[in-house]
C-alpha cells in the first residue's frame, strides 16, 4: 500500500454535541475514552481529533516524504497545536497546518490539499481524505479497506467509502451500489456506484435499507492528485481555478510552534477561499465524476451524532456531581453519582434530587464563551438540533 498524503478535514460546529460543541471548539476536539473507541495505542482520554491523526500517521508513506495535511478553521488552531503536541517529534514532522481564512465547505478544502501537495511534493500523489469526527476501528479493517481503495487509485479512479447501513437512518447520505468489480486478494468489495442520494425520510431510508444495494456515505475519499485535478477542472473550476494561481509556499510563509509547521501566511490563500465556490466534494466532484467506485467498508464506523451516542462512548466525564440518596464522597474524591441514571457534563458542581434519565450539560462561561445548559431526557436527544435551527433564528449565534 502507498498512500502519500492524508487530507484531514477539522472544521465544523458539530452543533449536534451542543453546548459541549461550539463552533469555538468543536465535536472533533471533545474528549472520548480510548477503550471506548477502541485505540489500541497509549493510556487515558483522547479525542475524535487526536485519533483521526493516529489513523493518518498509520496509513501515510512515513518513511518517505508523506504528509497529513490539516485543513481548519482558524479558531480551530490552539486546538490542533495542543492535539498534535502529544505526538513525538519523529510523527509532527510529518504534520502541516493550512489554516482557512475563510469557511467554505469541503471541496474548498479538499482543493487548497491537492493544491499545497502538488507544489511541494509533485503533482502524482495518492491521497486519502479523512473526516476529523468519527470512530473508527479496528485500523488494521480500515488499512485493508484503504489498500483496496489504493488498487484503484492507481488507475485513476475517485475511491468513497462506503458504510454498511445498520439502520433506516434518515442522518446520512447513501450511496447506491452498482455491479460488484474485480476485487484486490483481500477480497475487499468494490463496487461501482451507481448513484449519490440525499438524506431520504424515513420511508425511503427503510427501502434503501432493505433494497441492500444501499450504503451510507462515509465523507472519505482516496485519489491520486493528478486524477483529482483533472476532475476539479472539469466539473467544478469554480472551486479549483482560484487555488491554482498559489504560489509553491516560502519558509518564510510558515510559523512552527510546538513542533506544528504551520502555513499561516500563504500568499493569495484568502483571495483563493474568497472565490473559490462554496459547495461540498460530493455535489461538486463525487456526484458528477464518472470515475467513481465504492470500498464497502470491512471496518465499524460510528458519527457519534447525538448526546445519546455520546455518552455511551465516553462514561464518566468525571463532573462534580452531588446526588440525594447516595453515599457522601471520602474527602478528595470525585463526588460520583452512583446511583443516578442521569449523565452530567458539566465544568461546575451539579445537584440532582428525585431526577432519572436525564443529560445535563452545563457550560458555565469560565473560558470567555457564553454560558448555556442543555437538559435533555435519554433518548431525546435528536432534538437539539432543533434547538440549535431555534437559537440561530433567535440571532443568538454567540451561544454557537
Amino acid at each position: 500500500m502507498m498512500i502519500n498524503d492524508c487530507i484531514i478535514m477539522a472544521g465544523g460546529s458539530g452543533t449536534r454535541l451542543w453546548p459541549a460543541s461550539t463552533s469555538k471548539r468543536p465535536k472533533q476536539f471533545l474528549p472520548i475514552s480510548r477503550a471506548g473507541s477502541g485505540s489500541q495505542e497509549g493510556s487515558g482520554e483522547s479525542t475524535f481529533f487526536n485519533e483521526a491523526l493516529e489513523r493518518a500517521l498509520a496509513l501515510i508513506d512515513k518513511t518517505g516524504d508523506g504528509q497529513v495535511i490539516i485543513i481548519a478553521g482558524k479558531g480551530h488552531v490552539p486546538h490542533i497545536i495542543e492535539a498534535c503536541a502529544q505526538f513525538d517529534a519523529d510523527d509532527r514532522q510529518h504534520f502541516v497546518l493550512i489554516p482557512e481564512p475563510l469557511a467554505k465547505n469541503t471541496a474548498a478544502a479538499i482543493a487548497c490539499g491537492i493544491r499545497y501537495a502538488d507544489l511541494v511534493f509533485g503533482h502524482d500523489r495518492n491521497m486519502l481524505v479523512l473526516t476529523s469526527d468519527h470512530i473508527i476501528q479496528p485500523i488494521a479493517a480500515f488499512k485493508a479497506d484503504v489498500a483496496a481503495a489504493e488498487v484503484f487509485v492507481r488507475q485513476d479512479t475517485l475511491v468513497v467509502f462506503g458504510i454498511p447501513p445498520q439502520s433506516p437512518a434518515t442522518g446520512y447520505g447513501y450511496i447506491e451500489a452498482a455491479e460488484l468489480l474485480s476485487v484486490p486478494e483481500d477480497r475487499q468489495k468494490v463496487f461501482r456506484v451507481a448513484s449519490f442520494r440525499e438524506k431520504p425520510d424515513r420511508y425511503r431510508a427503510e427501502a434503501f435499507l432493505a433494497s441492500g444495494r444501499f450504503y451510507w456515505n462515509s465523507g472519505m475519499f482516496a485519489f491520486s492528485s493528478r486524477c483529482m485535478l483533472k476532475e476539479f477542472l472539469h466539473h467544478a473550476p469554480e472551486v479549483m481555478v482560484p487555488f491554482n494561481v498559489l504560489p509553491v509556499p516560502q519558509e518564510k510563509s510558515y510559523t512552527i510552534t510546538r513542533r506544528l509547521r504551520i502555513l499561516e501566511a500563504w500568499p493569495g490563500l484568502p483571495e483563493a477561499y474568497a472565490e473559490a465556490q462554496n459547495i461540498s466534494f460530493d455535489y461538486a466532484i463525487a456526484e458528477k465524476s464518472e470515475r467513481t467506485v465504492m470500498v464497502a467498508a470491512g471496518f465499524a464506523w460510528r458519527d457519534v451524532g447525538s448526546w445519546d451516542e455520546y455518552i455511551r462512548l465516553v462514561g464518566d466525564t468525571g463532573s462534580e456531581v452531588y446526588c440525594s440518596g447516595t453515599p457522601p464522597a471520602a474527602s478528595g474524591d470525585s463526588t460520583k453519582a452512583l446511583d443516578s441514571s442521569c449523565f452530567v457534563d458539566s465544568d461546575i458542581p451539579v445537584a440532582l434530587c428525585g431526577a432519572e434519565d436525564l443529560i445535563v450539560v452545563v457550560r458555565s462561561g469560565k473560558d470567555g464563551a457564553t454560558p448555556a445548559v442543555l437538559i435533555a431526557k435519554k433518548g431525546e436527544t435528536q432534538g437539539v438540533k432543533e434547538i440549535v435551527e431555534k437559537i440561530k433564528v433567535s440571532g443568538r449565534t454567540e451561544l454557537l
